[in-house]
């Protein structure tokens, strides 16, 4: 069969395979290793864009009205989800999100005949040029459908918008942060119904089997978030023991071990004290406006969480939980200390992990974060002040300076954007890319 476009993808999976240079992997620069993988997903994404249109026509043949004309009963599957599972190797999720985008991506014709839009041309547009995966894609159209009866036409047009800009890029749970905030952000009413509706199927359960004792939870956000905070605040002393530490002291154990022996010392410290061996230190960082924390309406951010609570919840868990407010910038709290101080405040560790959101860089939470100057404090030049201040993770704090990436905030206070610039190596035109909240803000 003489297809133009099996031709090119046979022409460019060529075109890859010669690209270094007949040499095995192992044997390319690694400039040549980050070109081939750059290459080989943006492949990735227009081979998913062209089988896009023929799994929406498999679906389309395969509806369930054609009963055992459907074609894919005509070959032996129950459905086109196991039809093009079968035949591609994917999983059973990946086929399900590839028909779905299709039929959500696909042109409509109405009853008199006449072609319509897509219902997501932004997704559509995008998908088609390669420049969104089919799990963003995925994940944009499911939240614009869910919201669809709630949140008005125009709305959801420009957060399609913006969501389609923000996403390409994102690692998974990035792209998850995306969603959950997107969502809040469009349907503020229905994140109260969400989340009792999750609190009422709050569980845990303890069995003994194997010689081993078996814990699973299932908590809401507002019932989690107090646990999810002492188990952390825990476990970020030890990496930063680590951190200093040589082969001979450094803690060997997995995270996993880490967050499992924390939990048995709180229970095993609750046993014989009414004190909590984290209590002085640790703290649930909520963010909110101080009206609606006192009327209790509203939605409320935790350092940490990237599901957003109703305030009421708030209201709930700050009855017997530390709770900091987030109140920054007012005349009680100095933000910019110039040179004046060497070490960021806790009114500016607050500033900054409300610009943030965390790590800047890769986004981990809060509590695994320190304040670092973008220029030395040592220079004449390193002030102690936010537009020289950014938080980062132990691990991403020695890649930005060992790898030579620059540091840029734009902009005054908390709503400043940072911006973090590659070195050449990495990428020769050194395009700025976003940090902290930056990645995840939306206009709709």
């Amino acid at each position: 069969m003489n297809n133009p476009l099996l031709t090119s993808i046979a022409e460019a999976l060529d075109a890859l395979a010669m690209a270094g240079g007949d040499r095995a992997p192992e044997a390319l620069t690694p400039g040549e290793l980050v070109s081939l993988n750059a290459a080989f997903g943006s492949l990735k994404r227009r081979v998913d864009a062209a089988f896009a249109p023929v799994a929406a026509e498999i679906a389309r043949q395969s509806r369930t009205e054609l009963g055992k004309d459907s074609l894919a009963k005509r070959q032996g599957f129950r459905s086109p989800v196991a039809l093009i599972q079968a035949t591609t190797g994917s999983s059973v999720g990946e086929a399900i999100k590839i028909v779905q985008v299709a039929e959500a991506t696909a042109p409509r014709l109405s009853l008199t005949g006449e072609a319509l839009p897509s219902p997501h041309p932004f997704v559509a547009d995008a998908v088609a040029s390669a420049t969104l995966s089919v799990t963003a894609a995925f994940a944009i159209v499911t939240l614009l459908d869910r919201l669809a009866l709630r949140v008005s036409p125009e709305r959801r047009a420009t957060a399609e918008r913006e969501l389609v800009a923000l996403a390409p890029g994102l690692r998974a749970d990035e792209l998850s942060r995306l969603i959950c905030r997107a969502e809040a952000h469009l349907d503020p009413d229905g994140v109260a119904p969400r989340h009792e509706e999750a609190r009422a199927e709050r569980s845990l359960t303890l069995s003994e089997r194997d010689g081993r004792l078996h814990l699973t939870g299932i908590f809401d956000i507002g019932t989690g978030a107090p646990i999810k905070t002492a188990l952390d605040s825990m476990l970020t002393q030890i990496f930063r023991t680590n951190e200093n530490a040589d082969d001979a002291t450094r803690d060997q154990r997995s995270p996993r071990q880490m967050r499992a022996d924390a939990l048995a010392d709180l229970c095993q410290h609750a046993l014989g004290c009414t004190t909590v061996p984290t209590g002085p230190t640790t703290t649930v960082v909520v963010r909110m406006t101080l009206a609606d924390l006192e009327t209790g309406t509203g939605l409320a951010a935790v350092d940490g969480i990237d599901q957003p609570l109703p305030a009421a919840a708030i209201r709930r868990i700050a009855a017997d939980t530390q709770v900091i407010p987030c109140v920054l910038g007012g005349d009680s709290d100095i933000i910019d200390w110039g040179r004046a101080k060497r070490l960021f405040t806790p009114a500016q560790k607050l500033a900054l992990a409300e610009r943030d959101g965390g790590c800047a860089l890769c986004g981990a939470p809060v509590a695994w974060t320190i304040a670092h100057h973008i220029d030395w404090w040592q220079r004449d030049t390193g002030a102690t002040d936010l537009r020289n201040g950014v938080l980062l993770c132990t691990g991403c704090h020695h890649q930005v300076h060992d790898d030579g990436w620059e540091i840029r905030i734009d902009g005054p206070g908390i709503d400043a954007h940072v911006w973090f610039i590659p070195p050449p190596w990495i990428d020769p035109d050194r395009a700025p890319r976003p940090g902290g909240r930056n990645r995840y803000r939306l206009s709709a």
